[in-house]
């Protein structure tokens, strides 16, 4: 599992095909927290499990799973 900590606000998420899912507003409570402002988030706020994230790198955070996957899965509360 990768470190929280490594999890900067206003990083991108990209699914393991390198489409972008969101941008991160902040960590809560072993998830992700997605700004509601990205245009992928149809003015919600989504949450990813940290369980999801396969690596953080160059700034970015790198999911596990297709952005598609990722999209059925989050919640929005």
């Amino acid at each position: 599992m990768v470190d929280a900590a490594q999890i900067q606000e206003h990083a991108e998420v990209l699914g393991s095909d390198g489409t972008h899912v969101g941008t991160v507003d902040h960590i809560d409570k072993g998830e992700i927290k997605l700004t509601k402002t990205d245009a992928a988030a149809g003015g919600l706020h989504h949450y990813i499990p940290l369980d999801f994230v396969r690596a953080v790198e160059g700034g970015k955070v790198h999911l596990d799973r297709p952005a598609e996957e990722v999209k059925r899965e989050w919640s929005t509360s």
